[in-house]
């Protein structure tokens, strides 16, 4: 009963600030804008009903898996209306569909140790979805990361992480001797390969991200970490030396200033809208976030600081923490170790995410054009993602 009423009163701090947060956005028009309060509402009963349901039906679970993604995914639709009303009903829906995914998930699946065994359908569909741009892609904002099908784009390389997670999980479960790794790292380097002939350098970080990770869990051996480190590194500086677009990533990131009109425009823009704020902002519609580019996208984590301060954007790597600790914590208390890689492997999949993208609109490392995990517009993203935490809060159910 007491995390019942401590998930209840973070729910209700989650929708006063989402109706204020549209409340505020209703009032800053020419015209009251009552589309914004409709949808503040719309998103409160989403995320309470999606709360009852898996609390009513799986109460042995972590809801607050689901809580804190939908916080985060709150925050990021206020600011996608704000930017683009337009996007923001499109972002709506998504999120929608991503809670429907969630819930899915959590009824339909059975335990996940019985998926174990289909390890090479795993590896056929990771080969599937990586190489898919590289042949068919179109290129959009320097990377080759896009499929057009019938007037919808989607990214491939966002369900290749959901089956490369199933994969090493299948594949390293049974870990004894190095034999065993040879076919997933031939897996892993194909995959980063493909990420590189696509200029989708995000991604690839990810990817490598996601499988040390799984690695050293599986293996708890230090020596397997350090030769990866070592091979990405060798992989990375070729890639420097074969790729323009490579070079001009890190000619960016040691000194943007020089190429601030041109081809460093992106994250001087970022910065300068991130310092424009300063801690508490500029305030909710009182900003200038529009002369980011790609703004509800790629660099919406620097609107958000500039219009809500960098103490929200602390709050929002604080509440990414807190969902990284609950996902992982899942993995603590099931018993097959293919559930267990599996929940690190999504888990994981979220935190280096969140930590490329920040970094990269921070210029702390190279700029990679990814999203910000529930926060970002992007269909494609919020699919995924929800449906690596229906996974988790499955796992969290004890596989019941």
């Amino acid at each position: 009963m007491d995390s019942l009423r401590e998930e209840k009163k973070l729910l209700r701090a989650t929708y006063l600030f989402c109706l204020i947060g549209f409340f505020n956005l209703s009032i800053i028009k020419s015209t009251f804008d009552t589309g914004a309060i409709v949808i503040g509402v719309v998103i409160c009963v989403l995320m309470g009903y999606a709360h009852f349901i898996v609390r009513r039906f799986f109460p042995d679970g972590d809801k607050y898996i689901l809580i804190f993604a939908c916080i985060l995914s709150s925050i990021g639709m206020v600011m996608i209306y704000r930017l683009s009303s337009t996007s923001a009903i499109r972002q709506i829906i998504w999120f929608v569909l991503g809670i429907a995914c969630f819930i899915l998930i959590v009824v339909l699946l059975p335990e996940l140790k019985k998926y174990a065994k289909f390890k090479y359908v795993f590896l056929v569909g990771t080969i599937i979805f990586v190489s898919m741009a590289t042949f068919i892609g179109t290129e959009e904002l320097g990377s080759k990361n896009w499929v057009k099908f019938h007037g919808m784009s989607f990214q491939p390389s966002e369900f290749g992480k959901l089956f490369l997670i199933a994969y090493l999980a299948s594949a390293l479960k049974d870990y004894k001797n190095f034999k065993q790794l040879i076919e997933p790292a031939c897996v892993v380097m194909v995959t980063l390969g493909f990420m590189v002939l696509q200029k989708d350098l995000g991604s690839a970080l990810i990817f490598f991200a996601i499988s040390v990770t799984m690695l050293y869990i599986s293996t708890s051996k230090l020596k397997y970490v350090v030769i990866s480190l070592v091979l990405f590194a060798i992989g990375a500086f070729i890639s420097y030396k074969l790729f323009g677009h490579v070079r001009l990533r890190v000619m960016i990131w040691k000194n943007p200033w020089p190429y601030k009109a041109n081809e460093s425009y992106q994250v001087v823009q970022s910065m300068y809208s991130i310092a424009w704020g300063g801690l508490s902002g500029t305030g909710l519609g009182l900003g200038f976030p529009k002369y980011v580019p790609v703004n509800i996208d790629d660099f919406i984590f620097s609107a958000i600081c500039e219009e809500m301060g960098a103490l929200m954007g602390f709050a929002i790597m604080i509440f990414y923490f807190l969902l990284f600790y609950r996902c992982m914590r899942a993995a603590l208390f099931v018993e097959d170790k293919f559930s267990r890689l599996l929940a690190v492997g999504y888990s994981s999949m979220i935190a280096a995410q969140v930590l490329v993208i920040v970094g990269g609109v921070t210029n702390m490392i190279p700029l990679t054009g990814i999203t910000l995990p529930l926060v970002s517009y992007g269909g494609t993203s919020m699919l995924i993602t929800f449906m690596g935490l229906g996974i988790l809060q499955k796992i969290s159910e004890g596989g019941r």
